[in-house]
């Protein structure tokens, strides 16, 4: 296996620092160099600097990285990784790069630029060291050109879609002399160290996913023209209502920026002259005023759409292009869209709104209809197969599913016949396809090849473990609507939420039990961890609010214990248990991976304690839990229990979300042995290993038994700074309320300190305080809120 330890980034712009910045969450060392500045700035002057003085030489590279901790979102998983970036010039520097064991050049998007900088590394890099370019379209082949022989076979180029951190794409494109092994190698390598999804690419003009994603959004706006829709009410039928993210067309087109999509699609008129659909990369009229005039989107602040303070109230405005003026938005509901707003599954999302009646439903045929054909017309030019498609969708532009996967949820035959009806041309590889993606007898998965018409089996990485292949295959040994209990192999079982959004209902906290029966006596541990959009959200805020209505204050009660006695048993059970979690994982999803004996987390992970935001306490173990990890820590340091306890009490009472995984261990939430895996799709398998680790010499915990308690003048300390906090406007009078029950419970109640306690003493605490809180109407209020809006009332 390669191994790479030192990379070099060249460019310091916004792109390369975020690269570097991404190389150094996972744990690489990496120097970053910039051109040399040409003049003075006044402060350097001032200074009595000149253009020799180190500091002016290498203030581009500096200044990138100072940007750096700057940025939201953090580029960063902590800022402290930027001490694994070191800076320099492209003068001076280049002989470090001897030490680098790949190169990636990330200078402007200007080919005789790159090409004069490629042919000036060449005598500084070491042998075998891979060199990459970061280039959203320019040809891979002609910059090998400028290379020597010897170099060309380990050039290709590394698009990393922006921002680095978050962006799951990575287009991996070789040129006609790349060695098949250094993209093999350098492929496993990102996917495995810097969780990237990879997807292989042709030397073609803007490679797949901005060609296919920025068709998309040009062909949308000519049929908005000729249906005559507002940009409002395009972007209500083209995000979630047909399985695309929350941005749709045009606030993601503010998001990339309107000028760097007109420049990019001015690029792809330019470079293709025989695209059958040409024409639809000419830049719309309005759209070229929008960039003359400054509305660039996001950084400029006006785009497709603006904000404004109006009355202390936000307000959000889109952008007319009949009149060039700015529009109160107005949240268009077409009966199509708003009939699949509580449906899960983004296939059947999008063949209900194609299937509907209104101007909604008709845009989304047209602009789908067009983007899907245009889509089949690129195989073989920009890729060789539809899984590279697919997948360079869903991880460049966060689609919920690839244009293949839309054909199927629509029905191949279905749509080839209807895009007939309306008098568009058919690709002849479309006809005669019953579905672009099946399951074998032997559970596997397969896809069409359109070139061969015949089908292939789906690569699986190694070692990684895939859900769906598993249940297809038997693997399935309890279920029930919301979770199931799967044979992971070798002894470990698997528990998989699989509820809407992964919220946990008592069919989940039952079958907990049985989960950890199972393990215990067929297998060697279990896991908790599914492979949907998120670990989970929490408990079920329905069901909870439903019974408030009804005032069932004992039916509440009765899931409050539920909930404990499931995390309860996931502590003391008598194998290990190791929780995956990703995404969010927030209340109740937080309070099972802390009962975990381990958490192997993906690196993005948003994992918190909220429920104050709802007007209630962690209660399923979660507000004891923190509680017992002060008291271990303050006797394990032999020190004053005091500021553990105050810092566990505000991540709980504002309601604290790590802003990912790294952030863990500070917050307590993760501890020493606990661990983070980059590439989500290794997840499961990471934590599976983890648990055989563990089954080695288990030793099962037992319930705290005379725990020295906090006491209530920790409680009165808390009360006191919430009573400041409130009377100087930073918190309301109710959580003000509230934050004196947290503060009651995870002090061990209105006991002396040191007075030992029980964990199911505290148990009790969060019990009674729960209900409290529920007997409250401000909390019924925001939890109402919560379920209208979407986010806390501060009440």
């Amino acid at each position: 296996m390669r191994q790479i330890n030192r990379v070099a980034v060249l460019g310091a712009g916004v792109m390369g620092a975020t690269i570097a910045a991404h190389l150094a969450n996972a744990g690489l060392e990496v120097l970053m160099l910039d051109i040399v500045p040409r003049e003075l700035t006044s402060e350097e002057e001032a200074q009595g600097l000149n253009l020799q003085s180190p500091q002016v030489r290498n203030r581009i590279a500096n200044a990138g990285l100072a940007q750096l901790l700057k940025m939201k979102p953090a580029p960063f998983y902590l800022q402290q990784y930027a001490k694994q970036i070191s800076t320099g010039n492209l003068d001076d520097d280049l002989a470090k790069l001897k030490d680098c064991d790949w190169v990636i050049e990330v200078v402007i998007e200007h080919m005789p630029i790159k090409k004069d900088l490629l042919s000036k590394l060449v005598p500084n890099l070491a042998a075998g060291a891979i060199l990459s370019t970061n280039t959203s379209g320019l040809s891979v082949n002609e910059m090998a050109e400028v290379l020597p022989a010897e170099m060309r076979k380990n050039f290709l180029v590394t698009h990393f879609f922006n921002p680095p951190r978050y962006m799951r794409l990575l287009e991996i494109v070789p040129s006609q002399y790349t060695d098949p092994a250094i993209v093999s190698e350098l492929a496993d390598f990102i996917s495995r160290k810097l969780g990237k999804g990879i997807v292989y690419a042709k030397d073609t003009p803007n490679f797949i996913a901005n060609r296919i994603g920025v068709f998309s959004i040009f062909n949308g706006i000519k049929h908005m023209l000729d249906l005559e829709m507002t940009v409002e009410e395009v972007d209500s039928v083209a995000g979630p209502a047909t399985a695309r993210p929350g941005s749709a067309a045009f606030r993601t087109s503010d998001l990339v920026g309107i000028d760097t999509l007109v420049h990019i699609c001015k690029n792809t008129y330019e470079l293709l002259p025989d695209d059958e659909c040409r024409e639809t990369f000419q830049i719309p009229e309005f759209m070229q005023q929008m960039v003359d005039t400054g509305l660039h989107g996001n950084k400029s602040k006006k785009g497709f759409y603006k904000k404004e303070q109006r009355d202390g109230q936000r307000q959000i405005y889109y952008y007319d292009y009949t009149s060039g003026e700015y529009k109160l938005a107005e949240k268009p509901k077409f009966p199509s869209v708003v009939a699949v707003k509580m449906v899960d599954d983004p296939a059947q999302k999008v063949k209900m709104v194609v299937n509907g009646k209104d101007k909604g439903a008709e845009f989304a045929w047209r602009s789908l209809r067009d983007s899907l054909i245009y889509t089949v017309n690129r195989i073989p030019e920009i890729a060789d197969d539809i899984v590279n498609i697919d997948n360079g969708m869903k991880w460049g532009f966060n689609w919920e599913i690839g244009p293949f996967e839309m054909l199927d949820a629509i029905g191949v035959e279905s749509f080839v016949k209807r895009a007939e009806k309306d008098g568009v041309a058919v690709p002849e590889s479309l006809k005669g396809v019953t579905s672009f993606y099946r399951y074998n007898d032997s559970g596997q998965q397969e896809y069409y090849d359109l070139q061969a018409k015949n089908y292939h089996l789906m690569a699986q990485k190694e070692g990684q473990i895939n859900l769906q292949i598993l249940k297809k295959t038997s693997g399935v040994v309890e279920k029930t609507a919301n979770c199931s209990v799967v044979d992971l192999g070798d002894g470990v079982f698997g528990m998989e939420f699989h509820s809407k959004m992964n919220s946990i209902s008592g069919d989940i906290l039952a079958m907990t039990h049985k989960a950890i029966k199972r393990a215990e006596e067929e297998g060697v541990g279990l896991v908790i961890g599914n492979q949907g959009s998120n670990f989970s959200v929490g408990a079920n805020l329905m069901l909870l609010a439903v019974a408030l209505a009804e005032g069932a204050y004992e039916d509440i009660d009765l899931s409050v214990r539920a909930f404990q006695k499931a995390t309860m048993a996931v502590k003391y059970a008598k194998v290990p248990v190791v929780a995956a979690p990703f995404g969010m994982a927030l209340g109740g999803g937080c309070e099972f991976s802390l009962h975990a004996d381990a958490i192997n987390a993906s690196a993005e992970t948003y994992m918190g304690l909220v429920e104050i935001g709802v007007g209630l306490i962690p209660a399923g173990g979660g507000t004891k839990e923190m509680c017992l990890r002060a008291v271990e820590l303050a006797n394990q340091y032999d020190t004053d229990v005091t500021p553990f306890i105050f810092k566990n009490f505000q991540q709980i009472g504002m309601a604290k979300v790590s802003m990912g995984a790294a952030e863990l261990k500070g917050m307590g939430y993760m501890r020493n042995g606990d661990s983070i895996s980059m590439d989500i799709d290794r997840l499961l398998a990471d934590a599976k290993q983890k648990v055989l680790a563990l089954a080695t010499n288990y030793r099962p915990q037992r319930p705290a038994e005379d725990v020295p308690a906090p006491g209530r003048s920790i409680a009165a300390s808390i009360k006191s700074q919430l009573w400041n906090m409130k009377m100087g406007g930073f918190v309301t009078a109710y959580e003000a309320e509230m934050g004196g029950v947290i503060a009651d419970v995870i002090t061990g109640g209105d006991v002396l300190p040191g007075t030992p306690i029980s964990e199911e003493y505290l148990l009790q605490l969060e019990r009674q305080a729960f209900l409290k809180l529920c007997g409250n109407k401000k909390t019924a209020e925001r939890i109402q809120h919560m379920l209208k809006k979407g986010k806390p009332l501060r009440n």
